[in-house]
């Protein structure tokens, strides 16, 4: 994996562009972690507790 370089070789980031890197991915995981989090709410809300209430 090319961590600090592109493909060919030749760029590496400074370290305000490794913050901002960091910083952004951070940004996308929340986003993430939240859609997920929002879609598992609306399907306990809709299935509601007919979840709970399965033929064994």
């Amino acid at each position: 994996m090319l961590d600090d370089k592109n493909a060919d070789g030749g760029v590496e980031l400074t370290p305000e562009q490794k913050k901002m890197r960091r910083t952004r991915n951070i940004a996308i995981a929340v986003a993430l972690a939240a859609f997920v989090a929002i879609i598992y709410a609306v399907t306990v809300a809709k299935l509601g507790v007919n979840v709970l209430k399965r033929p064994i």
